[in-house]
Protein backbone atom coordinates (compact mmCIF):
# COMPACT_ATOMS: atom_id res chain seq x y z
CA UNK A 1 0.00 0.00 0.00
CA UNK A 2 1.20 3.48 -0.91
CA UNK A 3 2.33 5.80 1.95
CA UNK A 4 -0.10 8.73 2.70
CA UNK A 5 2.05 11.93 1.93
CA UNK A 6 1.40 14.98 4.43
CA UNK A 7 1.11 18.46 3.45
CA UNK A 8 1.10 21.46 5.72
CA UNK A 9 -1.96 24.15 5.02
CA UNK A 10 -1.49 27.64 6.33
CA UNK A 11 -4.46 28.54 8.21
CA UNK A 12 -4.20 32.20 7.65
CA UNK A 13 -4.21 32.18 3.91
CA UNK A 14 -4.91 28.76 2.92
CA UNK A 15 -1.16 28.28 1.46
CA UNK A 16 0.18 25.08 0.69
CA UNK A 17 3.66 23.91 1.52
CA UNK A 18 5.55 20.48 1.33
CA UNK A 19 6.98 20.42 4.40
CA UNK A 20 6.92 22.61 7.79
CA UNK A 21 8.02 25.79 8.38
CA UNK A 22 7.52 28.49 11.08
CA UNK A 23 6.67 30.87 8.26
CA UNK A 24 4.11 30.94 5.68
CA UNK A 25 5.46 31.58 2.29
CA UNK A 26 2.10 32.64 0.43
CA UNK A 27 1.39 35.49 3.44
CA UNK A 28 4.63 35.49 5.79
CA UNK A 29 2.60 34.36 8.69
CA UNK A 30 4.48 32.66 11.85
CA UNK A 31 3.33 29.20 13.16
CA UNK A 32 0.22 28.70 11.41
CA UNK A 33 1.50 25.74 9.29
CA UNK A 34 -0.84 23.07 10.00
CA UNK A 35 -0.11 19.39 9.46
CA UNK A 36 -3.00 17.58 6.82
CA UNK A 37 -3.60 14.61 4.93
CA UNK A 38 -4.78 15.20 1.64
CA UNK A 39 -8.13 13.48 0.60
CA UNK A 40 -10.70 13.61 -2.34
CA UNK A 41 -13.56 15.66 -2.58
CA UNK A 42 -16.47 15.08 -0.32
CA UNK A 43 -18.42 11.94 -1.86
CA UNK A 44 -15.80 10.85 -4.27
CA UNK A 45 -13.29 8.42 -4.37
CA UNK A 46 -10.73 7.43 -6.60
CA UNK A 47 -12.15 3.93 -7.28
CA UNK A 48 -15.60 5.64 -8.23
CA UNK A 49 -14.29 8.31 -10.33
CA UNK A 50 -15.42 8.44 -13.84
CA UNK A 51 -12.96 9.32 -16.86
CA UNK A 52 -12.75 12.53 -18.13
CA UNK A 53 -15.10 11.24 -21.60
CA UNK A 54 -17.85 9.91 -19.36
CA UNK A 55 -18.18 12.82 -17.44
CA UNK A 56 -18.51 15.23 -20.51
CA UNK A 57 -21.97 17.16 -20.90
CA UNK A 58 -23.28 19.34 -23.40
CA UNK A 59 -23.00 23.46 -22.87
CA UNK A 60 -25.77 24.99 -22.82
CA UNK A 61 -25.35 28.40 -24.38
CA UNK A 62 -27.88 31.40 -24.27
CA UNK A 63 -27.97 34.91 -25.22
CA UNK A 64 -26.43 37.51 -23.24
CA UNK A 65 -29.23 39.97 -23.81
CA UNK A 66 -31.91 37.79 -23.31
CA UNK A 67 -34.24 38.75 -20.86
CA UNK A 68 -33.85 37.31 -16.88
CA UNK A 69 -36.46 38.15 -13.98
CA UNK A 70 -35.66 39.51 -10.81
CA UNK A 71 -34.79 37.04 -7.91
CA UNK A 72 -37.71 36.84 -5.67
CA UNK A 73 -36.71 37.64 -2.56
CA UNK A 74 -37.32 36.74 1.43
CA UNK A 75 -38.60 40.18 3.16
CA UNK A 76 -37.06 39.81 6.68
CA UNK A 77 -38.64 42.59 8.35
CA UNK A 78 -36.19 43.91 9.07
CA UNK A 79 -35.55 47.02 6.91
CA UNK A 80 -31.96 47.92 7.25
CA UNK A 81 -31.06 43.86 6.85
CA UNK A 82 -33.13 44.05 3.85
CA UNK A 83 -31.36 47.48 2.39
CA UNK A 84 -28.13 45.60 2.89
CA UNK A 85 -28.88 42.17 0.89
CA UNK A 86 -30.46 44.84 -1.73
CA UNK A 87 -34.16 44.26 -1.32
CA UNK A 88 -34.38 40.81 0.68
CA UNK A 89 -32.65 37.37 1.01
CA UNK A 90 -32.66 35.27 -2.50
CA UNK A 91 -33.98 31.52 -2.00
CA UNK A 92 -30.68 29.48 -2.74
CA UNK A 93 -28.41 32.17 -1.85
CA UNK A 94 -25.50 31.69 0.43
CA UNK A 95 -24.04 34.54 2.91
CA UNK A 96 -21.49 35.12 4.74
CA UNK A 97 -21.75 36.80 7.79
CA UNK A 98 -18.72 38.06 10.19
CA UNK A 99 -17.68 40.10 13.35
CA UNK A 100 -16.08 40.03 16.10
CA UNK A 101 -16.96 38.03 19.11
CA UNK A 102 -19.98 39.55 20.95
CA UNK A 103 -20.81 42.35 18.40
CA UNK A 104 -24.53 40.52 17.99
CA UNK A 105 -24.20 38.45 15.14
CA UNK A 106 -25.98 35.69 16.80
CA UNK A 107 -28.33 37.95 18.38
CA UNK A 108 -29.38 39.82 14.49
CA UNK A 109 -30.04 36.24 12.80
CA UNK A 110 -31.76 34.89 15.44
CA UNK A 111 -34.24 37.73 14.87
CA UNK A 112 -34.13 37.40 11.47
CA UNK A 113 -35.17 33.70 11.75
CA UNK A 114 -38.03 34.74 14.15
CA UNK A 115 -38.94 37.09 11.93
CA UNK A 116 -38.84 34.94 8.44
CA UNK A 117 -40.90 32.44 10.51
CA UNK A 118 -43.64 34.50 12.04
CA UNK A 119 -44.22 35.40 8.48
CA UNK A 120 -45.05 32.19 7.24
CA UNK A 121 -41.32 30.71 6.05
CA UNK A 122 -39.70 27.53 7.70
CA UNK A 123 -36.72 28.45 9.12
CA UNK A 124 -34.59 26.61 10.90
CA UNK A 125 -30.97 27.34 12.87
CA UNK A 126 -28.22 25.36 13.93
CA UNK A 127 -25.81 26.55 16.80
CA UNK A 128 -22.25 24.87 16.67
CA UNK A 129 -21.24 26.63 19.80
CA UNK A 130 -23.93 27.30 22.14
CA UNK A 131 -26.42 24.35 23.69
CA UNK A 132 -29.92 24.43 22.64
CA UNK A 133 -31.07 25.87 26.37
CA UNK A 134 -28.34 29.21 25.84
CA UNK A 135 -30.37 30.31 22.41
CA UNK A 136 -33.49 29.24 24.07
CA UNK A 137 -32.95 31.58 27.15
CA UNK A 138 -31.60 34.29 24.52
CA UNK A 139 -34.79 34.01 22.55
CA UNK A 140 -36.88 34.59 25.92
CA UNK A 141 -34.85 37.53 26.47
CA UNK A 142 -35.76 39.07 23.17
CA UNK A 143 -39.15 38.14 22.96
CA UNK A 144 -38.86 35.65 20.53
CA UNK A 145 -40.04 32.74 22.35
CA UNK A 146 -42.83 31.37 20.35
CA UNK A 147 -41.35 32.21 17.01
CA UNK A 148 -41.64 28.73 15.37
CA UNK A 149 -38.44 28.09 14.69
CA UNK A 150 -36.79 24.64 14.58
CA UNK A 151 -33.54 24.54 16.53
CA UNK A 152 -30.75 22.22 17.17
CA UNK A 153 -27.06 21.83 18.08
CA UNK A 154 -24.83 20.44 15.82
CA UNK A 155 -20.84 20.23 14.69
CA UNK A 156 -21.02 17.03 12.37
CA UNK A 157 -21.83 17.54 8.93
CA UNK A 158 -23.14 14.96 7.82
CA UNK A 159 -25.87 14.69 10.55
CA UNK A 160 -26.41 18.83 9.59
CA UNK A 161 -27.33 17.67 5.75
CA UNK A 162 -29.24 14.60 6.65
CA UNK A 163 -31.54 16.63 9.08
CA UNK A 164 -31.93 19.93 6.54
CA UNK A 165 -32.73 17.35 3.66
CA UNK A 166 -35.57 16.00 6.25
CA UNK A 167 -36.73 19.50 7.23
CA UNK A 168 -36.41 21.38 4.01
CA UNK A 169 -36.32 24.50 5.23
CA UNK A 170 -36.81 28.17 3.81
CA UNK A 171 -33.78 29.63 5.06
CA UNK A 172 -31.44 28.05 7.39
CA UNK A 173 -28.74 29.11 9.63
CA UNK A 174 -25.35 27.94 10.53
CA UNK A 175 -23.61 29.16 13.61
CA UNK A 176 -20.78 29.28 12.69
CA UNK A 177 -18.41 27.26 9.96
CA UNK A 178 -15.41 27.31 12.10
CA UNK A 179 -16.78 24.29 14.34
CA UNK A 180 -18.51 22.33 11.41
CA UNK A 181 -16.56 18.70 11.30
CA UNK A 182 -16.80 16.56 8.18
CA UNK A 183 -15.91 12.71 8.98
CA UNK A 184 -14.26 12.75 5.67
CA UNK A 185 -11.14 14.61 6.07
CA UNK A 186 -8.31 14.08 8.72
CA UNK A 187 -7.70 18.05 9.58
CA UNK A 188 -9.48 19.24 12.99
CA UNK A 189 -12.54 21.43 13.26
CA UNK A 190 -11.69 25.38 12.35
CA UNK A 191 -8.93 24.00 10.05
CA UNK A 192 -8.60 25.85 6.37
CA UNK A 193 -9.16 22.09 4.89
CA UNK A 194 -12.72 21.48 6.72
CA UNK A 195 -13.92 24.90 6.86
CA UNK A 196 -13.85 24.76 2.81
CA UNK A 197 -15.30 21.54 2.53
CA UNK A 198 -18.13 22.12 4.60
CA UNK A 199 -18.89 25.50 3.29
CA UNK A 200 -18.49 23.98 -0.09
CA UNK A 201 -21.35 20.94 0.82
CA UNK A 202 -23.31 23.93 2.58
CA UNK A 203 -23.16 26.64 -0.48
CA UNK A 204 -23.98 23.18 -3.11
CA UNK A 205 -27.22 21.85 -0.85
CA UNK A 206 -28.38 25.49 -0.44
CA UNK A 207 -28.27 25.55 -4.79
CA UNK A 208 -29.84 22.21 -5.19
CA UNK A 209 -32.49 22.41 -2.79
CA UNK A 210 -33.43 26.26 -2.91
CA UNK A 211 -32.92 27.16 0.63
CA UNK A 212 -31.00 30.17 1.71
CA UNK A 213 -28.28 29.95 4.11
CA UNK A 214 -26.45 32.33 6.51
CA UNK A 215 -23.19 31.23 7.65
CA UNK A 216 -21.55 32.56 10.72
CA UNK A 217 -17.91 33.26 10.43
CA UNK A 218 -15.43 34.56 13.06
CA UNK A 219 -12.65 37.14 12.20
CA UNK A 220 -9.64 37.64 12.97
CA UNK A 221 -7.60 40.11 14.70
CA UNK A 222 -7.09 41.90 11.50
CA UNK A 223 -11.31 41.83 11.06
CA UNK A 224 -10.86 39.51 8.29
CA UNK A 225 -13.22 36.76 8.00
CA UNK A 226 -11.08 33.41 9.28
CA UNK A 227 -10.26 30.65 7.42
CA UNK A 228 -9.34 30.00 3.69
CA UNK A 229 -10.39 33.50 1.36
CA UNK A 230 -12.04 31.08 -1.24
CA UNK A 231 -15.00 30.51 1.14
CA UNK A 232 -15.71 34.34 0.29
CA UNK A 233 -15.64 33.59 -3.25
CA UNK A 234 -18.29 30.60 -2.80
CA UNK A 235 -20.84 32.49 -1.35
CA UNK A 236 -22.79 34.85 -3.14
CA UNK A 237 -22.88 37.69 -0.15
CA UNK A 238 -20.49 38.59 2.79
CA UNK A 239 -21.80 40.41 5.12
CA UNK A 240 -19.25 42.45 8.42
CA UNK A 241 -20.91 43.27 11.24
CA UNK A 242 -19.03 45.88 13.07
CA UNK A 243 -18.77 48.66 16.15
CA UNK A 244 -16.93 49.31 18.63
CA UNK A 245 -18.16 47.08 22.14
CA UNK A 246 -18.13 50.50 24.03
CA UNK A 247 -20.51 51.72 21.84
CA UNK A 248 -24.52 50.85 21.65
CA UNK A 249 -24.32 51.17 17.32
CA UNK A 250 -23.38 48.17 15.39
CA UNK A 251 -22.98 48.57 11.54
CA UNK A 252 -23.86 45.87 9.23
CA UNK A 253 -21.20 46.74 6.03
CA UNK A 254 -21.86 44.30 2.57
CA UNK A 255 -18.56 43.31 0.94
CA UNK A 256 -19.75 41.37 -1.79
CA UNK A 257 -23.30 40.90 -2.84
CA UNK A 258 -24.68 39.50 -6.28
CA UNK A 259 -27.94 40.43 -5.69
CA UNK A 260 -27.67 43.52 -4.44
CA UNK A 261 -25.09 47.03 -4.35
CA UNK A 262 -22.13 46.46 -2.30
CA UNK A 263 -21.80 49.93 -0.75
CA UNK A 264 -25.07 50.00 1.75
CA UNK A 265 -24.91 49.87 5.53
CA UNK A 266 -27.42 48.96 7.77
CA UNK A 267 -27.19 50.78 11.39
CA UNK A 268 -28.13 49.36 14.53
CA UNK A 269 -28.38 50.09 17.96
CA UNK A 270 -27.94 47.41 20.64
CA UNK A 271 -30.43 47.32 23.24
CA UNK A 272 -31.35 44.69 26.31
CA UNK A 273 -34.23 43.94 23.72
CA UNK A 274 -31.44 43.06 21.32
CA UNK A 275 -30.71 44.82 17.97
CA UNK A 276 -32.72 47.91 17.48
CA UNK A 277 -32.85 49.86 14.05
CA UNK A 278 -31.63 53.13 13.45
CA UNK A 279 -34.03 54.90 10.55
CA UNK A 280 -31.93 58.16 10.70
CA UNK A 281 -28.08 57.54 11.69
CA UNK A 282 -26.97 60.79 10.97
CA UNK A 283 -29.27 62.08 13.65
CA UNK A 284 -28.15 59.12 16.23
CA UNK A 285 -24.35 59.81 15.20
CA UNK A 286 -24.64 63.51 16.14
CA UNK A 287 -26.80 63.45 18.98
CA UNK A 288 -24.90 64.83 21.80
CA UNK A 289 -22.40 66.96 20.42
CA UNK A 290 -21.24 69.23 22.60
CA UNK A 291 -20.96 73.05 22.81
CA UNK A 292 -18.44 75.63 19.90
CA UNK A 293 -15.13 73.42 21.03
CA UNK A 294 -11.98 73.04 18.31
CA UNK A 295 -11.37 70.14 16.66
CA UNK A 296 -14.75 69.06 15.74
CA UNK A 297 -15.67 68.80 12.05
CA UNK A 298 -18.77 67.58 11.17
CA UNK A 299 -18.96 65.82 8.08
CA UNK A 300 -21.27 64.45 5.02
CA UNK A 301 -20.42 61.54 3.99
CA UNK A 302 -22.52 58.51 1.91
CA UNK A 303 -22.86 55.17 2.15
CA UNK A 304 -24.55 53.56 -0.78
CA UNK A 305 -27.30 55.60 -1.37
CA UNK A 306 -28.01 56.93 1.98
CA UNK A 307 -26.12 60.25 3.07
CA UNK A 308 -24.94 59.67 7.11
CA UNK A 309 -23.40 62.59 8.96
CA UNK A 310 -21.08 61.88 11.54
CA UNK A 311 -18.47 64.26 13.59
CA UNK A 312 -14.88 64.28 13.76
CA UNK A 313 -12.69 64.91 16.25
CA UNK A 314 -9.25 65.96 16.18
CA UNK A 315 -6.44 66.84 19.09
CA UNK A 316 -3.31 68.48 18.21
CA UNK A 317 -1.07 68.51 21.54
CA UNK A 318 2.31 69.53 22.03
CA UNK A 319 4.39 65.72 22.14
CA UNK A 320 5.73 64.80 25.72
CA UNK A 321 8.49 63.23 24.29
CA UNK A 322 10.52 63.36 21.42
CA UNK A 323 8.68 61.18 19.02
CA UNK A 324 5.32 62.29 18.50
CA UNK A 325 2.58 59.81 18.25
CA UNK A 326 -0.33 59.42 15.67
CA UNK A 327 -3.28 57.65 16.52
CA UNK A 328 -6.64 56.98 14.42
CA UNK A 329 -9.93 55.64 15.47
CA UNK A 330 -12.50 55.32 12.33
CA UNK A 331 -10.28 56.39 9.93
CA UNK A 332 -7.70 55.29 7.63
CA UNK A 333 -3.75 55.82 9.29
CA UNK A 334 -2.67 56.14 5.79
CA UNK A 335 -4.86 58.77 4.95
CA UNK A 336 -3.97 61.01 7.73
CA UNK A 337 -0.55 60.77 7.47
CA UNK A 338 -0.90 62.47 3.89
CA UNK A 339 -3.44 65.25 4.83
CA UNK A 340 -0.73 66.20 7.43
CA UNK A 341 2.01 65.95 5.00
CA UNK A 342 -0.02 68.31 2.51
CA UNK A 343 -1.18 70.71 5.03
CA UNK A 344 2.63 70.99 6.12
CA UNK A 345 4.21 71.05 2.36
CA UNK A 346 1.23 73.41 1.35
CA UNK A 347 0.50 75.57 3.93
CA UNK A 348 3.35 75.38 6.06
CA UNK A 349 1.78 74.12 9.11
CA UNK A 350 3.87 72.49 12.05
CA UNK A 351 2.79 69.01 12.91
CA UNK A 352 6.40 67.74 13.46
CA UNK A 353 6.64 68.19 17.30
CA UNK A 354 2.89 67.64 18.01
CA UNK A 355 0.44 64.42 18.77
CA UNK A 356 -2.26 64.42 16.37
CA UNK A 357 -5.13 62.23 17.83
CA UNK A 358 -8.23 61.41 15.30
CA UNK A 359 -11.69 60.10 16.13
CA UNK A 360 -14.39 59.24 14.56
CA UNK A 361 -17.61 59.51 16.85
CA UNK A 362 -19.85 56.94 17.59
CA UNK A 363 -17.79 53.99 16.67
CA UNK A 364 -18.09 54.64 12.81
CA UNK A 365 -15.66 54.04 10.16
CA UNK A 366 -15.09 56.12 7.27
CA UNK A 367 -13.86 54.71 3.87
CA UNK A 368 -14.24 57.48 1.88
CA UNK A 369 -12.23 60.05 0.52
CA UNK A 370 -14.68 62.96 0.60
CA UNK A 371 -13.83 63.06 4.29
CA UNK A 372 -10.33 64.70 3.54
CA UNK A 373 -11.65 68.01 3.86
CA UNK A 374 -13.61 67.26 7.12
CA UNK A 375 -10.29 65.94 8.73
CA UNK A 376 -8.21 68.97 7.33
CA UNK A 377 -10.70 71.10 9.00
CA UNK A 378 -10.79 69.40 12.35
CA UNK A 379 -6.76 69.64 12.38
CA UNK A 380 -6.67 72.94 11.82
CA UNK A 381 -9.42 74.29 13.95
CA UNK A 382 -7.34 72.13 16.89
CA UNK A 383 -3.90 73.59 15.57
CA UNK A 384 -5.49 76.93 15.73
CA UNK A 385 -8.11 76.43 18.63
CA UNK A 386 -10.44 78.08 16.25
CA UNK A 387 -14.03 76.15 16.44
CA UNK A 388 -15.64 75.66 13.18
CA UNK A 389 -19.20 77.10 12.78
CA UNK A 390 -21.42 75.01 14.73
CA UNK A 391 -24.25 74.99 12.37
CA UNK A 392 -21.91 73.89 9.14
CA UNK A 393 -20.58 71.05 7.50
CA UNK A 394 -17.67 69.63 5.17
CA UNK A 395 -16.83 67.33 3.01
CA UNK A 396 -14.38 67.29 -0.34
CA UNK A 397 -11.04 65.37 -1.47
CA UNK A 398 -7.77 66.37 -1.14
CA UNK A 399 -5.33 65.81 -3.41
CA UNK A 400 -1.31 66.09 -3.01
CA UNK A 401 -0.86 69.41 -4.57
CA UNK A 402 -3.25 70.98 -2.03
CA UNK A 403 -6.17 71.18 -4.70
CA UNK A 404 -9.63 69.94 -3.19
CA UNK A 405 -11.43 67.68 -5.68
CA UNK A 406 -15.42 67.63 -5.82
CA UNK A 407 -17.21 64.59 -5.24
CA UNK A 408 -20.58 62.68 -6.08
CA UNK A 409 -23.75 62.98 -5.08
CA UNK A 410 -23.37 66.13 -3.63
CA UNK A 411 -27.04 66.99 -3.68
CA UNK A 412 -27.79 64.41 -1.34
CA UNK A 413 -25.37 65.72 0.74
CA UNK A 414 -26.47 69.01 1.10
CA UNK A 415 -30.53 68.29 1.61
CA UNK A 416 -29.25 65.81 4.50
CA UNK A 417 -27.39 68.46 6.37
CA UNK A 418 -29.99 70.94 5.13
CA UNK A 419 -32.81 68.45 6.86
CA UNK A 420 -30.98 68.20 10.13
CA UNK A 421 -30.42 71.76 10.74
CA UNK A 422 -27.22 72.93 9.25
CA UNK A 423 -26.98 76.32 7.10
CA UNK A 424 -23.84 76.30 5.61
CA UNK A 425 -21.03 73.94 4.14
CA UNK A 426 -17.73 73.70 3.32
CA UNK A 427 -17.37 71.95 0.12
CA UNK A 428 -15.31 72.16 -3.10
CA UNK A 429 -15.72 75.44 -5.16
CA UNK A 430 -18.26 75.00 -8.35
CA UNK A 431 -21.35 73.89 -6.74
CA UNK A 432 -24.58 75.60 -7.00
CA UNK A 433 -27.18 75.48 -5.07
CA UNK A 434 -30.18 77.19 -2.63
CA UNK A 435 -30.16 74.88 0.22
CA UNK A 436 -27.14 75.75 2.18
CA UNK A 437 -24.95 78.61 1.96
CA UNK A 438 -21.68 77.10 -0.05
CA UNK A 439 -18.11 78.48 1.10
CA UNK A 440 -16.49 77.19 -2.43
CA UNK A 441 -13.02 75.56 -0.86
CA UNK A 442 -10.73 75.25 -4.54
CA UNK A 443 -7.02 74.57 -2.19
CA UNK A 444 -6.95 73.76 1.48
CA UNK A 445 -5.19 76.78 1.55
CA UNK A 446 -8.28 79.01 1.11
CA UNK A 447 -9.66 76.54 3.88
CA UNK A 448 -6.69 77.51 5.95
CA UNK A 449 -7.12 81.19 5.44
CA UNK A 450 -10.63 80.88 6.47
CA UNK A 451 -10.28 79.32 9.51
CA UNK A 452 -7.56 82.22 10.54
CA UNK A 453 -9.84 84.72 9.84
CA UNK A 454 -12.56 82.68 11.94
CA UNK A 455 -10.12 83.41 14.52
CA UNK A 456 -8.59 86.60 13.92
CA UNK A 457 -12.31 87.49 14.42
CA UNK A 458 -12.64 85.89 17.61
CA UNK A 459 -9.40 87.23 19.10
CA UNK A 460 -11.09 90.78 18.16
CA UNK A 461 -13.83 90.15 20.36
Amino acid sequence: MARVESIYVCQSCGGVQAKWAGRCDACGSWNTLQEETPSAPLGTSASKAKPASARRSKMNWVDLGSQTEDPPRYQTGISELDRVCGGGIVPGSALLVGGDPGIGKSTLLLQVVAKLAQNGAKAVYVSGEEANDQVRRRAKRLGLADAPVALASETALSTILDGLKAEQPDIAIIDSVQTLWSDQLAAAPGTVAQVRACAQELVRFAKKRNTAIILVGHVTKDGQIAGPRVVEHMVDGVLYFEGERGHQFRILRAVKNRFGPTDEIGVFEMSDLGLREVENPSALFLDGRGGDASGAAVFAGMEGTRPVLTEIQALVAPAAFGTPRRAVVGWDSGRLAMVLAVLEARCGLNFGGRDVYLNVAGGFKINEPAADLAVAAALVSSLFDSPLPRDSVVFGELSLSGDVRPVGRTELRLKESAKLGFTQAFAPAGIEQDTLRIYGIDTIRALVEQLDRGQSRDDDA
